[in-house]
């Protein structure tokens, strides 16, 4: 019997996509984004809202339109191999290796480290790993659940504890705006476009977009109009939320540098922001903030990776997934946060471009009637300039390569030198494609004479 896809019912998928979202970056980069950029906090802003909000969106909308069921199939527009490879980095960058592990670290520098002494660090991090990814795998084990538990009632508290903070902020600011830092003094909108790529959450999109598609399904969803329209009606409400508190995690970090001075982190200006308001209690609050943050996306992103992982290795069950993946992510969270940031950047520099071409295509695939030598084209220029981008992060530099690319693609200082690429070779595509049908075509005609 079909369901009734109530407006509550739609209002706690959205609360659901919007915790899955906000998770370790979400918190930490605003703020920082927000002291660095001063008085051009609004266009820096607008650049991370753009990318930590609109691309998340475009994201999750982009999977129900395809009418793919996972993001594997969808890659594979491209060809098989490119839909297992894109699929398997995407995967392990925002799950074991960099996303999930994150979440527990930015937990334990902010809610638990400033807590305890600091001989007691490193075997407190590791009991702390413990405990949080027991948690995760605890709620990871009832995933069919993961609406009520996360969109009913973590995030509801979640946002309580964040409102409180942000609505004090707002009333009582720490101070004006100051000059922004060297590297926003300039191109503070092309900056701020960066920055949202550290949150993850354009590739987690296509990750996250599947538990929503499912959620809507069980509800009865069947048409792909029925399925378009909840999904864009959940994502909607999930980026609503994303940009209002991403703005004003951006206003508490520009406005706390005359009061707690410019600091290196954004766990750290969050931390001097609760306490210059709540004393005490503001570490406590910040906590409950972070952790509470934190958990529902490690929960989010354990359940996504152990269901791809299980569908590819069916031999391993889905539980054991979820108990290997928990294992090994607090084994990796215990390297650091700063040692894990470091190392995300330039992988996530490379396969972001990635992410946003398949996403644009996904839209005008109907448009050159999903020509596979467009696929290939475009993503296969736009891989070549974003793999100089991500080693460039790395600090292995091609001075021939990047003088090159500089003088021939627009915006590629600013890290947005594969836009030309893209659509170069999704022309170069489209021709390729005509050629060959009409040698096609004609040769087939030769035939039949």
């Amino acid at each position: 019997m079909k369901q009734k896809m109530s407006f509550s019912y739609l209002l706690a998928v959205g609360f659901m996509l919007f915790a899955l979202f906000f998770g370790a970056g979400n918190l930490i980069f605003p703020a920082m984004l927000g002291q660095s950029a001063g008085s051009n906090i609004w266009s820096a802003n607008l650049g991370f809202i753009i990318t930590g909000v609109g691309l998340p969106l475009l994201g999750v909308i982009a999977l129900g339109f395809s009418g793919k069921s996972d993001l594997q199939s969808l890659a594979s527009r491209v060809s098989p191999f490119f839909g297992v490879a894109f699929t398997v980095a995407l995967y392990l960058s925002i799950g074991p290796l960099f996303a999930i592990p994150r979440t527990a670290t930015v937990s334990f520098e902010i809610g638990i480290k400033p807590f305890i002494a600091e001989q007691s660090h490193t075997p407190a991090l590791l009991i702390f790993t413990i405990i949080f990814f027991g948690i995760t795998a605890y709620f990871s084990l009832k995933s069919q659940k993961i609406v009520d538990i996360v969109g009913k009632v973590l995030t509801p508290l979640l946002l309580l504890f964040i409102a409180i903070l942000i609505i004090t902020a707002f009333f009582k600011p720490m101070g004006v705006f100051q000059a922004p830092t060297e590297n926003y003094v300039s191109d503070a909108f092309f900056k701020g476009f960066q920055e949202g790529y550290l949150t993850m959450d354009a590739l987690a999109a296509f990750v996250f977009g599947i538990i929503v598609i499912n959620a809507v399904k069980e509800r009865g969803a069947t048409s792909r109009k029925e399925m378009m329209s909840a999904v864009a009606k959940a994502g909607l409400i999930a980026a609503g939320l994303l940009a209002v508190i991403y703005t004003s995690l951006t206003f508490i970090g520009a406005s706390s540098v005359k009061e707690i001075g410019l600091l290196d982190n954004g766990g750290a200006v969050l931390s001097g922001a609760a306490n210059h308001y709540f004393g005490s209690y503001g570490g406590i609050l910040l906590s409950l903030i972070v952790i509470g943050a934190c958990l529902t996306t490690s929960i989010g992103l354990i359940t996504s990776c152990s269901t791809y992982f299980n569908k590819l290795l069916p031999s391993i069950s889905y539980a054991k997934f979820v108990i290997i993946l928990s294992i090994f992510s607090a084994g990796i969270a215990n390297f650091g946060l700063n040692q894990l940031i470091s190392i995300s950047v330039p992988v996530l520099v490379a396969i972001y471009p990635l992410a946003v071409c398949l996403m644009a295509l996904t839209f005008l695939h109907s448009f050159f009637k999903g020509r596979k030598e467009v696929y290939q084209w475009s993503m296969g220029l736009t891989f070549i300039v974003a793999l100089f981008d991500g080693l460039n992060a790395a600090g292995i530099s091609f001075a021939p390569i990047n003088d090159l690319f500089t003088s021939i693609l627009p915006l590629y200082s600013q890290g947005l030198g594969w836009i030309v690429p893209a659509i170069i070779g999704a022309l170069i595509g489209y021709v390729t494609s005509l050629v060959v049908k009409e040698n096609l075509e004609s040769a087939a005609a030769d035939i039949n004479r």
